[in-house]
């Protein structure tokens, strides 16, 4: 029964340890780097790639939507909202804990069986702070660079399918946008990406380091960090959703 409030609190203070090692000295710049540009490399695609058919979807049903209700002139702005606020986070999330979590996941759970993580501990260097914080880190720093690109190419994909497929008008979806959009939308978007970044991270960095069991072991470790990262990123997007929506006055409202 104590289980899996204790494995929670497990957890809890292994987050806070590994966010307290962002600012100790000194700070693992080569690894940091490293870490980025895998996780970049291993992103970038499969994002822009999936963030093409989100936009035209939302682009579609909103603008069905919207013509039945007789607001066509308010497509732009409910197509570019939705990829900015919610879509652009979550692909970039979903992108981020399946290509770069897993990826951490099965690093930290190699060295965990070969028994790397003992051998650092025995010689006085703290995994947490050598290899865990770097890695939060790089995928916060990725995952508020890839929200933009995703975004970016989300609107342009659903610019593309209003305007061209159903014959929409591009003033009236620029202008949609510009009357009710502010700069909080984008913030709101970038901020659940730094937080869904550092979620991932942590998350398969816990499961890694806590591999046991073999290469089976590091598998399974790889399999739960990619669907508990999912399940805490679609409960985190509802509450920062949620308070977004009772902080920040909308406009048109």
């Amino acid at each position: 029964m104590t289980a899996p409030l204790r494995r929670s609190g497990l957890f809890f203070a292994f987050c806070l340890d590994a966010l307290r090692g962002l600012t100790r000295r000194p700070f693992q710049v080569r690894e940091f780097l490293q870490q980025a540009w895998f996780v970049s490399s291993v992103s970038i695609l499969p994002a822009a790639l999936v963030s093409v058919p989100f936009g035209a979807v939302i682009a579609l049903q909103l603008g069905s939507l919207v013509r039945q209700l007789g607001a066509q002139s308010f497509t732009g702005a409910a197509s570019v909202l939705a990829v900015v606020r919610e879509a652009g986070p979550i692909v970039t999330a979903l992108i981020i804990a399946g290509a770069g979590g897993s990826a951490i996941c099965a690093d930290l759970g190699a060295r965990k069986i070969r028994e790397e993580l003992d051998a650092m501990e025995v010689l006085g260097i703290d995994p947490l702070h050598r290899l865990v914080a770097p890695r939060v880190a790089a995928t916060m720093l990725v995952a508020v660079l890839l929200n933009g690109l995703v975004s970016v190419v989300g609107v342009s994909g659903g610019y593309f399918f209003n305007v061209v497929m159903q014959g929409g008008t591009p003033g009236a979806y620029l202008a949609s946008f510009q009357a009710l959009g502010q700069l909080p939308d984008l913030v709101v978007g970038e901020i659940k990406a730094l937080v869904f970044g550092a979620v991932a991270a942590l998350v398969a960095s816990y499961k890694g380091m806590n591999a046991r069991g073999g290469p089976k072991g590091v598998g399974d470790a790889v399999n739960h960090s990619v669907v508990i990262t999912f399940m805490l990123l679609f409960a985190l997007n509802f509450v920062i959703t949620a308070v977004y929506f009772q902080v920040v006055p909308q406009k048109g409202s």
